[in-house]
């Protein structure tokens, strides 16, 4: 590294440290936490993902949703990855920790490229300011990660060995607690989620479009060999609050095509695939309301291939679908930004939050049981919004 490259490296460094600092303020007793991992080494240009020469360090945004307008309350670097499925964030029910998982690091030999990660970091969100308090390992790309309800338990999907790995929560003591093979490297796990009651957990694989369902006694976490069948590339997923049905966005190929989110019964036995509808390309922000009456869709819709693709669109969207038992009916839709990401909602399911990868920002949006309106506010983050997620109480 020559001099010059390596002093604009420490200025750069620098006020990026000075900006965090001054915006790690402590959290309000009371908040409620939405937390964004944000992705610094990567951009989009026309439609090609490139490494960005010495990038500046992933960061994470600690955002009241509490208030209205939702605020930034922190943020600072916590090792974080575009690649996956935007939920590569998990908060325990009590908002006392945050789990980010890393999928991809760039090369130490050869920066122009990423290679796959396995770092989990530990935030202690109660800290003033907020922090990291332990990095651990999990597999190789390391992706979705979800917390059980009790707080006692995490799973990750660990996208490049197909494998989950299992880690016990304590109080601020996250530790590993074993390795569940679902697949061979190609399966692709992506996230994993837990049914309400801690017992069950569903796992995409959109390597062999698989959903693997885990048997979970205590801390013992097993594959049952079970699959199902949803869509092609099944991708992100979602469990209701009431354990009733589960929504999975199934992102295709890719090429252009429509693709689709199917519900799962969990209330049939044995819980089975019961509907499909098309969205449009690419849906891979998905998440249900708390209340359980929304299932909100992302989709890229194009916005994130070259403007001279056929498939290209200058926006993406947000689907709102209303939740009838086992149905999903359409009941609203907004224009959102490019190569959009994760979605969160408020406690109250009134308030909607969008990362926009490309625009490095999160937007605002709310719905007041009948019409959605975007409110106009733009959440600035250092780094492209890539997960976002929000505590799952009991």
């Amino acid at each position: 590294m020559t001099r010059r490259r390596a002093a604009l490296l420490l200025v750069r460094t620098s006020l990026f440290l000075l900006l965090l600092t001054g915006l790690a303020a402590p959290p309000d007793a009371g908040a409620q936490w939405a937390v964004s991992s944000n992705d610094n080494k990567v951009v989009l240009d026309n439609g090609v993902v490139k490494v960005v020469p010495n990038p500046a360090p992933d960061t994470a945004t600690i955002i009241d949703l509490g208030v209205t307008p939702p605020k930034v309350v922190a943020e600072f670097p916590v090792p974080g990855s575009v690649v996956g499925p935007p939920m590569s964030v998990a908060i325990t029910p009590d908002e006392g920790l945050a789990l980010i998982t890393s999928s991809m690091k760039v090369d130490p030999a050869d920066p122009t490229k990423t290679i796959p990660d396995n770092r989990l970091s530990v935030v202690d969100l109660k800290a003033t300011p907020p922090k990291v308090i332990a990095t651990l390992e999990a597999g190789k790309g390391a992706a979705g990660v979800s917390i059980n309800r009790q707080g006692t338990l995490a799973l990750v999907a660990n996208r490049a060995e197909g494998t989950v790995s299992v880690f016990t929560v304590q109080g601020k003591t996250v530790a590993p607690a074993g390795l569940v093979r679902v697949g061979d490297e190609k399966s692709g796990p992506s996230h994993v989620v837990f049914t309400p009651d801690g017992k069950t957990a569903l796992l995409t694989r959109d390597g062999d479009s698989m959903i693997a369902i885990l048997s979970i006694d205590g801390g013992k976490v097993e594959y049952t060999k079970r699959d199902l069948s949803a869509g092609l590339r099944p991708y992100g997923l979602d469990v209701s609050a009431d354990g009733s049905v589960a929504v999975v966005a199934n992102i295709g190929r890719g090429n252009g095509d429509n693709d689709t989110v199917s519900v799962i019964d969990l209330r049939a036995n044995p819980i089975r695939v019961v509907e499909t509808v098309t969205v449009g390309q690419t849906p891979e922000g998905i998440m249900l309301s708390p209340d359980g009456k929304l299932c909100a869709v992302q989709v890229m819709n194009g916005s994130n291939k070259p403007r001279e693709s056929p498939f290209y669109n200058a926006n993406g969207k947000l689907l709102l679908y209303r939740v009838e038992g086992t149905r999903l009916v359409p009941v609203a839709a907004a224009w959102i930004g490019h190569w959009a990401q994760g979605i969160a909602f408020s406690a109250d399911s009134r308030t909607i939050l969008v990362q926009n990868m490309v625009e490095k920002d999160i937007q605002v949006f709310r719905w007041d049981g009948t019409n959605l309106q975007d409110t106009g506010q733009r959440i600035k983050t250092n780094g492209g919004p890539a997960a976002i997620r929000t505590a799952r109480r009991p």
